[in-house]
């Protein structure tokens, strides 16, 4: 059996079916495949379950188009489970013709500002309970916060103080320790201080 000369090419040898085009004629197929895209329609419907948890005045600064934000806020007040999925779903087909790029900002803004709020909520937590358990905490806490401490606020802390200690041993309503806890934001000066009551 003869063999082929080395100058023509294999693919010239190869046996094609007559009208079918070459490999390299054909185009390669862009387009995302149906379960991409059903990904990318999950991935909006849980953006859309993102924006219905925050408040409708934070939703006001976000760039959506009005029928989104109508569903939004109808969502929040369907009850039933079927109902709730389904109006769901069409705010994540009502998310396909939006730019998500502004809503995604937010949300990570507002994550990243719920996070440092959280933080801080921490602090001063832990500020009153060692204010609680610690009689030379308020000496710490009053060098810290020098600044902010007036001799007012600093007799309120005191007073505090010792009126949450004595609620926590009497297993009283909290409205002292609730109370420091005010104080304390207000000389850190997360809040401006409350009227002396």
């Amino acid at each position: 059996m003869p063999r082929h000369s080395p100058s023509v090419p294999v693919e010239n040898l190869a046996l094609r079916i007559e009208g079918e085009p070459r490999p390299e004629d054909v185009e390669t197929y862009t387009k995302p495949s149906k379960s991409q895209k059903k990904r990318d329609m999950t991935a909006l419907q849980k953006l859309g379950e993102e924006l219905v948890e925050y408040s409708a005045d934070r939703l006001e600064k976000v760039e959506m188009s009005d029928d989104l934000r109508r569903a939004i806020d109808e969502v929040r007040s369907i009850r039933d489970h079927e109902g709730r999925r389904r109006q769901m779903q069409y705010i994540g087909r009502l998310m396909r013709d939006v730019d998500i790029a502004p809503i995604k900002a937010a949300i990570d803004a507002w994550a990243g500002a719920s996070r440092e709020e959280a933080a801080a909520l921490h602090a001063l937590e832990r500020w009153r309970e060692r204010l609680l358990e610690d009689d030379d905490a308020l000496t710490a806490f009053a060098t810290e916060h020098t600044a902010a401490l007036s001799p007012d606020l600093l007799q309120r802390l005191r007073t505090a103080i010792r009126m949450a200690r004595k609620e926590r041993s009497e297993a009283k309503p909290p409205k002292h320790y609730r109370e420091l806890f005010r104080l304390i934001r207000t000389a850190i000066g997360d809040e401006p201080p409350a009227q002396a009551e």
